[in-house]
């Protein structure tokens, strides 16, 4: 009897100490998830399933049309005559180029920035900032005084500046 009592107690420590190292941590005894081992700011963003994607219910919606029809034209008719434009016949290179000569010969006008390609002379005339346009047309060239955003300048320089180029190239 007294040879089975230290046998029962390394059989005792050996099962204690089994136990401690299978619950210590031991990464033999331990199941892990490697996506929840990194700290919280690594770990992958999830996101809600109706959070992933952008709302696309009214994407394809068209509006509501009416029987009548609405149509918008920039350039008025050839024969009309409107305070802030005015059609020109000739090639719109060559209007263009004159515009251009009528401009710098104008008192009190100066020419900010000039584009060709666009057809446009920036201008400062009097108290207003507005862009003179020159564009194609069936019959030739319109010139036109419109503000940057492409509507038609208001006010006294422009008119007036529009009546000065009318009258320079109609005789021209």
């Amino acid at each position: 009897m007294r040879h089975s009592r230290p046998l029962i107690r390394v059989l005792a420590i050996c099962l204690v100490a089994a136990a401690v190292v299978g619950t210590s941590g031991c990464k033999w005894f331990r199941k892990g998830s490697e996506l929840y081992a990194a700290s919280p700011e690594n770990r992958p963003l999830e996101v809600p399933p109706d959070l992933d994607r952008p709302d696309t219910s009214g994407a394809m919606q068209l509006p509501e049309t009416g029987t009548g029809t609405v149509t918008r034209s920039t350039m008025p008719a050839a024969g009309s005559t409107q305070p802030n434009g005015f059609p020109v016949a000739g090639e719109v290179d060559a209007v263009f180029a004159r515009v251009g000569e009528v401009l710098a010969a104008t008192e009190g006008l100066t020419v900010v920035n000039r584009a060709q390609l666009l057809g446009t002379y920036d201008v400062d005339y009097g108290d207003a900032k507005f862009l003179v346009r020159v564009t194609r047309t069936d019959t030739g060239a319109y010139v036109a005084a419109v503000d940057p955003r492409g509507l038609p300048a208001s006010g006294e320089p422009p008119q007036r500046l529009i009546a000065a180029l009318r009258a320079a190239l109609a005789g021209g």
